[in-house]
């Protein structure tokens, strides 16, 4: 790396100040350059400094961390990492700054010292790394917001093969950094006539998943909730695997299916995992689940998206100039599996089409 990644951190505590610098700056190719103990302060440094990404905490006083978000974004553009807190409150401030721009957040109880501290310094370094690695990515973020449901598309569209109508019983949809707004501008367009269910697996913590839960049902025509162990399975609901737990399908009977919520296995990266729902689907379903996978870090729903070709099935990936980060769709895409690989607006439209 030529130059190291700039960050500015701010937070009201001294002590989250210093853990987050401690741990980006034991990478060499990061530089904590300054730090900031509110959102006025936050903002100022950040419109003097413009450094490559901005760590910042919801909480804080003289300016909150939301009202800081709302002025980078429209004065000083920057890549911005939410803390959040582990709580309801935390998670729903998290969605909202994910819809007014910020890229992605970690949990704040995870930046104290415990057990997972390695694995936790691990995420937080990764994350700031492939942010700062993508390209124009406030130019996506920006058109990313502005679209609507009427929005057309300038993107360019590439290896938009038309899907079969092939009798899709159930949509499985794979999505991680950048999937909360991407999700908000997805969801919504689905057709309220859609007969199959839809079941989605977002890498994000407990309680988080219920908050972006319950503003995706807010916004759409079908049901959206987060899936419950033991509930029955509905054709036209889409369910959010919770943050923390797998969502597997269990069949009961010859009529009846329930979704099962479990730890295990306990051996996967990210718990809900995209290839361990995708797997449980598509071994209920067989090659009539249509898998979408969309913006993500890593390659999690690369071997389930292998099973279901192996089938026969079919798979919408996610092309690289509206993601907002582009690692899960690429993985398919690189790996020959993507049926179609679209722009974010299409993605909708084409599910439409073939159910």
């Amino acid at each position: 790396m030529d130059r190291k990644i700039s960050v500015v951190v701010i937070d009201d505590s001294a002590f989250m100040r210093k853990s987050l610098s401690l741990m980006l700056e034991s990478d060499p190719d990061i530089k904590v350059i300054s730090t900031a103990k509110n959102g006025q302060e936050g903002y100022d440094v950040v419109k003097n400094l413009k450094p490559d990404i901005v760590t910042l905490d919801i909480e804080m006083p003289v300016m909150d961390g939301l009202t800081a978000l709302k002025k980078i974004m429209a004065d000083c553009p920057t890549s911005v990492l939410m803390v959040s807190s582990l709580t309801t409150e935390g998670a729903e401030a998290t969605i909202k700054a994910l819809e007014w721009g910020a890229v992605d957040f970690i949990p704040k109880e995870m930046s104290y010292v415990n057990i997972n501290i390695t694995k936790i310094k691990e995420d937080l370094i990764s994350k700031v790394k492939e942010i700062v690695k993508q390209k124009q990515l406030s130019e996506r973020l920006k058109r990313l917001r502005s679209l609507t449901k009427t929005s057309q598309s300038s993107a360019v569209v590439t290896a938009q093969k038309e899907l079969p109508k092939a009798g899709y019983r159930a949509v499985a949809l794979g999505i991680s950094t950048g999937g909360p707004l991407s999700l908000q501008k997805v969801l919504p367009m689905l057709s309220d006539k859609i007969k199959v269910p839809i079941f989605i697996v977002q890498h994000m913590p407990p309680k988080f998943t219920k908050s972006l839960a319950d503003r995706l049902n807010s916004m759409c025509g079908l049901t959206v909730k987060e899936a419950e162990n033991g509930e029955p399975v509905q054709d036209g609901f889409i369910y959010i695997a919770p943050g923390g737990f797998h969502m597997k399908l269990k069949k009961m009977n010859l009529t009846n299916t329930v979704i099962e919520i479990s730890s295990e296995p306990n051996n996967t990266l990210h718990r809900p995992s995209v290839d361990v729902m995708i797997n449980s689907v598509v071994e209920y379903y067989g090659k009539s689940t249509l898998g979408v996978i969309m913006t993500g870090m890593g390659k999690d729903g690369l071997e389930a998206i292998k099973n279901l070709k192996t089938l026969g099935g079919h798979c919408i990936a996610q092309d690289e100039q509206t993601c907002v980060v582009y690692g899960m769709p690429k993985a398919i895409v690189e790996g020959g599996l993507a049926d179609s690989v679209l722009p974010l607006e299409k993605i909708p439209e084409m599910i439409n089409k073939v159910l």
